[in-house]
């Protein structure tokens, strides 16, 4: 006889269950706060304990485990996680099993580039490349982002800000070739990832600034585009290098923090490779390592 079929939603309810028995069976009575006797046969927490932790039902829980077709809420597999005692990696394991959008609650933590991704820069010597943080500020780049884009190192606060930058620096209003298409997309895609922290001041206080300050921004923001633009090219005009063209691509740090590594590679268009290789060159021996 053939064996019976099963949908990938029937395989992912089941796979939710087990992975709800393994966190349950592994959590010990002490740890969830509850006193039990010398004799226990059941591993872990009883699934009506669970139930009571979490405000659910035991019955509707032991359906849950076993694979029926229920469809917890937001909040109660939220109440699951506590109960439970998960861990941030559990919580978004269980949110994927479950079909749910786990909630975010974005905090303003202090960014810290840690040693490897600093030595993965150091590493990319013909890329011009820089680590942003959460609000588009510069935290970390290599020597030869400095030699195409300028030093960072010279600027302070919110003037290492890549809006900021783009919308009120001189110097790469004249750097960035179509600088009017690459601010507007630099401006759709910061609306869309700062949507994660709306109300947060720091964003605010950023936004406000960019407000007074530049009259494209003033003008644009209003408009509430957002895009979501991750690779590209990018022409730039730089003051002794000329005519120079890149392929540019941001890619996520994947630890939570909303870091991004942002890496361009020179195209042979424009001799970009060989201009490039020119400007390291030319930088003092103590600036040509990150």
């Amino acid at each position: 006889m053939d064996a019976p079929s099963h949908s990938a939603e029937d395989s992912r309810r089941r796979e939710l269950g087990a992975f709800l028995r393994s966190r349950r069976e592994r959590l010990s009575p002490q740890a969830a706060g509850i006193a039990c006797g010398a004799r226990r046969r059941t591993p872990g927490l009883r699934r009506e304990e669970v139930a009571l932790i979490a405000g659910v039902g035991t019955t509707w829980y032991t359906w849950l485990e076993q694979g029926r077709e229920v469809r917890p809420s937001v909040e109660v597999l939220a109440a699951l996680c506590e109960a439970l005692r998960l861990d941030a990696v559990e919580k978004r394991h269980l949110f994927i099993l479950a079909g749910r959008q786990q909630p975010e609650h974005r905090m303003a933590t202090p960014e810290k580039v840690d040693g490897p991704l600093l030595h993965m820069l150091e590493s990319l010597v013909l890329q011009p490349a820089y680590v942003v943080g959460r609000r588009w500020d510069v935290l970390a780049w290599n020597p030869a982002a400095a030699a195409v884009f300028g030093d960072y190192g010279l600027l302070e606060g919110d003037a290492r800000n890549i809006v900021h930058m783009v919308f009120t620096s001189p110097h790469h209003r004249r750097l960035l070739v179509d600088w009017e298409e690459l601010a507007r997309v630099v401006l759709a895609s910061f609306r869309a990832e700062s949507a994660k922290y709306v109300g947060d001041p720091d964003f605010d206080r950023l936004i406000a600034l960019m407000m007074r300050s530049s009259p494209e921004f003033r003008d644009w923001w209003p408009r509430r585009d957002v895009a979501r633009k991750l690779t590209g090219l990018k022409h730039v005009r730089h003051p002794t290098a000329g005519a120079m063209a890149f392929e540019h691509m941001s890619l996520s740090i994947d630890d939570g923090s909303d870091m991004r590594l942002v890496v361009y590679t020179p195209l042979a268009e424009q001799n970009s490779i060989a201009k490039l290789q020119s400007l390291l060159d030319r930088l003092p021996a103590e600036r040509r390592s990150a």
